[in-house]
């Protein structure tokens, strides 16, 4: 099945796989840690997620459309960007030192940081010229295409978000695995400092708001949509609302995107929720399953279409 899927997307997923063992034999044997998490759980996290990221890619650019030259032209360009930056990651962990805000003028850490500067810009515009090609084209039934389309829509949110962590302009002066002090220009936390322990596995802000969390979330859209359409194409209803479930969850992923986004640069930790952001996940919450209901109830109003008699000849 897998020979006609998108070769560089597919090596790249297969490269992350490697690199996920990698890593997590640095978690296993190497002690060091920077801002309390260790080194090497930032290539583990960008190798999982990457892993399944290219996977989807490969997958999806099999699927028969127009312009595949231009796609696979795309998909090759965010592979190599993926490979060259995630690779930097894993080498600035392996010196025991920050691979993201860190403004050191070191050979390898100037390196890292030129390569971010430029590469990542290509790889959003990439992936955005790749939901433009896709969205102006049937790729399979009605309900799938439109879960990888809005899927790709919100991967393109969740990669702009990544900029909010740059541009919130944070100065701090951190302190590398060997006791090197250095200054960081950006960060992932919003009203509080990076590194505070965090949640478990993640790392994510227990004490702030954790701009990384919408990022994380707004990329694997891709995912969630795609996988929420196939699920939703094994139901016995009719087309329409099958389209509409997928509707239904593409409001309801968009809505959890902007309140994780909101709850953020509001400084407010993922596990400890105001009362407003309670109150706005419920309203959410109620309006999907609303959406859900009304799809079920319009299918059971609508009679199902009846043949023509067989007239004999």
């Amino acid at each position: 099945m897998t020979k006609t899927w998108h070769r560089p997307t597919l090596r790249i997923a297969w490269a992350m796989v490697g690199l996920t063992l990698i890593s997590l034999g640095g978690l296993l044997f190497d002690g060091r840690v920077l801002q309390g998490s260790p080194v090497w759980l930032k290539p583990f996290k960008f190798a999982v997620s990457l892993a399944v990221y290219s996977a989807t890619l490969s997958w999806m650019l099999s699927l028969a459309h127009r312009g595949k030259r231009w796609t696979s032209g795309l998909g090759t360009t965010i592979a190599v960007i993926m490979f060259a930056d995630v690779g930097l990651i894993a080498v600035q962990a392996a010196r025991g030192t920050f691979s993201h805000y860190n403004t050191s003028q070191d050979f390898w850490n100037v390196l890292t940081q030129n390569m971010f500067k430029y590469t990542i810009p290509v790889m959003f515009f990439a992936n955005v010229a790749l939901a433009a090609v896709l969205s102006f084209q049937r790729l399979r039934d009605r309900p799938t295409t439109w879960g990888i389309r809005t899927g790709l829509y919100l991967a393109v949110l969740g990669m702009a978000s990544g900029y909010l962590m740059v541009g919130q302009g944070k100065r701090s002066t951190a302190t590398d695995a060997a006791g090197h002090s250095l200054d960081l220009r950006g960060g992932n936390t919003v009203g509080a400092p990076d590194g505070d322990g965090g949640v478990a596995v993640t790392a994510w802000s227990s004490t702030g708001g954790d701009l990384r969390i919408p990022h994380f979330v707004g990329m694997h859209g891709l995912q969630v949509m795609i996988l929420i359409a196939l699920a939703v194409g094994t139901l016995a209803l009719s087309d329409r609302a099958r389209l509409r479930l997928v509707g239904v969850a593409a409001f309801g992923y968009t809505g959890l995107f902007a309140l994780l986004t909101w709850q953020a640069l509001h400084g407010e930790p993922l596990i400890h929720p105001s009362t407003l952001t309670l109150v706005l996940f419920a309203g959410l919450a109620t309006a999907v399953a609303a959406g859900v209901a009304w799809t079920f109830t319009l299918e059971k109003a609508t009679p199902a279409p009846t043949r023509p008699p067989v007239r004999p000849r």
